[in-house]
C-alpha cells in the first residue's frame, strides 16, 4: 500500500488498523469471513477502470476483449460449481439480486410469500421496512414457537389460502437445513416460481455440506461472500433457459448499468477456489465447528433458537442469561469476540435492543481452528456473558482479551499480512 500510504496516509493507517483488528479478532459473525490473497488481489486490479454494459458478446462499449473472457470465465466456474445451466454474476449485492427475481417474475401489487424479518428471513424477502415489502403484497411464515423450525404444513396452509406468484426459501438466521424440495412442492400446487436464497449457505452447497436448491428452486439467488469467500458480490442462477432469459433483462437494463468488473474477476477466482477438494473440507469443518460450539453454549446454559444447528449458523436467545443481545455482543467485542445481535423469533424486545445473539463459524473455519478451539470460545462467551449480566466485567473482558490474542496468533488470518 505504499502509493495509497503516500497519497492518503489517514485511510491508509486506518485500513491498516481494521487488518490489525481483523487479525486480533476471533470473528463470529455468521455473514462474514475471510477471502483468500488471491481474492484481494484480484478485486484491486485496473478492471475497475472499465464500463461493461451489457452482457459478453453484447456490450454497449467498446474494448470488451479481456472483459467478456473474465466475465464468461466467471459464469462457466459458477454453472460448474453449483451443477446449473444459467449464471449472471452481475449483481452488485445480494438485495439488488433478489430485487431483480421481484423485476423478473411480478408486477407491483404482486403477491410475496417470505419468511418474516423476526424469525430469520431477509428484508428482501418482503419485509414492511424493504421496497419489496412496499411494492408488493408480502404473506409472511415463521417458525413454531414449540420448535423454532418452519412449519411447511403452516407455509402450504398460508400458500394455498394467498395464492403467492412468488414464494422466497431462506433467510439470514436460520440455523437448521432448508427443505427446498418441500417448499418445491407447495410452490407447483399454487402456480408460484420458487426462488432459493442461499446467500448464507451458499459456500456449504458448493461443498457438499447442505443440500442443493437446485432441481427444486426455480432461481437461485446468492451472495458472493459469507461462506463462499469470495468478493461482496451476489449471483442469480436458473435451469430453464425462461427463467434465465427473465432474470437477465432484470439485471441489466432493468436494474443497473455496467457491472463491477474487478468484482467479477474476484468471484471468477473464489469459484475456482470453491471447485477444489480442500474448499470440501472447509464446508464440512464449517459445519463440525458450529455443532461443536452450539454443544459447547447449550451445556452452558445458553439457550439456541431450534436447539442446535445444522449449518453455519447459531442464534442464541439471551433470556435465561438475563441480558439482553445488545449490551452482550458489545462486551463480546471488547473481549475479542465479534458477533451481532440479532432477534429471535416472537422476541418481546425491540429490534435494535433484541434477545439474541447470531454467530457462525466460517471465518474461525477459514483460519484453520477446529472443534478443540471452538469449545474453547464457547466458554469465553460464557464468561463474558455471566461477567456481564452480574455487572462486574471489566477484569473478566481483559483477560479474556488477552487470551483471545494468544489464540488468534496460533491461526493467522488468511489474506492478511
Amino acid at each position: 500500500m505504499s502509493s495509497l500510504a503516500s497519497v492518503d496516509p489517514q485511510i491508509a493507517e486506518l485500513i491498516k488498523a481494521e487488518e490489525r483488528r481483523q487479525s486480533d479478532t476471533v470473528k463470529l459473525i455468521a455473514s462474514e469471513n475471510y477471502v483468500s490473497k488471491a481474492v484481494l488481489e484480484a478485486t484491486g486490479t485496473v478492471l475497475t477502470n472499465k464500463y461493461s454494459e451489457g452482457y459478453a458478446g453484447k456490450r454497449y462499449y467498446e474494448g470488451q476483449q479481456v472483459i467478456d473472457q473474465i466475465e464468461s470465465l466467471a459464469i462457466e466456474r459458477a454453472k460448474a460449481v453449483f451443477g446449473v445451466n444459467h449464471a449472471n454474476v452481475q449483481p452488485y449485492s445480494g438485495s439488488p439480486a433478489n430485487l431483480a427475481v421481484y423485476m423478473a417474475f411480478l408486477q407491483p401489487g404482486d403477491t410475496v410469500m417470505g419468511m418474516g424479518l423476526p424469525f430469520g428471513g431477509h428484508l428482501t424477502h418482503g419485509w414492511s421496512v424493504s421496497a419489496t415489502g412496499k411494492w408488493f403484497n408480502p404473506v409472511r411464515y415463521g417458525v413454531r414457537k414449540d420448535t423454532g423450525r418452519i412449519d411447511l404444513d403452516e407455509v402450504r396452509q398460508l400458500a394455498l389460502e394467498h395464492r403467492p406468484k412468488l414464494i422466497f426459501c431462506g433467510g439470514t438466521a436460520i440455523p437448521r437445513t432448508i427443505d427446498f424440495e418441500g417448499f418445491a412442492s407447495i410452490a407447483r400446487e399454487v402456480g408460484a416460481v420458487l426462488a432459493a436464497d442461499i446467500a448464507h449457505i451458499a459456500g456449504l452447497v458448493a461443498g457438499g455440506a447442505h443440500p442443493s436448491p437446485v432441481g427444486h428452486a426455480d432461481v437461485i439467488s446468492t451472495t458472493t461472500h459469507k461462506t463462499l469467500r469470495g468478493p461482496r458480490g451476489a449471483m442469480l442462477m436458473a435451469t430453464s433457459d425462461e427463467h434465465a432469459t427473465a432474470l437477465n433483462k432484470a439485471v441489466f437494463p432493468g436494474l443497473q448499468g455496467g457491472p463491477h468488473n474487478h468484482t467479477t474477476a474476484a468471484i471468477a477466482v473464489a469459484l475456482h477456489e470453491a471447485a477444489q477438494p480442500a474448499f470440501r473440507d472447509y464446508a464440512h469443518q464449517v459445519v463440525r465447528n458450529a455443532k461443536a460450539l452450539a454443544d459447547e453454549l447449550s451445556s452452558r446454559g445458553f439457550d439456541l433458537v431450534s436447539g442446535g444447528t445444522d449449518n453455519h449458523l447459531i442464534l442464541l436467545d439471551l433470556t435465561p442469561k438475563g441480558i439482553g443481545g445488545k449490551p452482550a455482543a458489545q462486551a463480546l467485542d471488547r473481549a475479542g469476540l465479534e458477533t451481532n445481535y440479532n432477534t429471535v423469533p416472537f422476541d418481546t424486545r425491540k429490534p435494535f435492543d433484541p434477545s439474541g445473539i447470531r454467530i457462525g463459524t466460517p471465518s474461525v473455519t477459514s483460519r484453520g481452528m477446529g472443534e478443540t478451539e471452538m469449545r474453547q470460545i464457547g466458554a469465553w462467551m460464557d464468561e463474558v456473558v455471566t461477567a456481564v449480566a452480574k455487572g462486574d466485567a471489566e477484569d473478566v473482558i481483559r483477560r479474556v482479551h488477552h487470551e483471545v490474542s494468544e489464540l488468534t496468533s496460533q491461526f493467522p488470518a488468511p489474506g492478511l499480512s
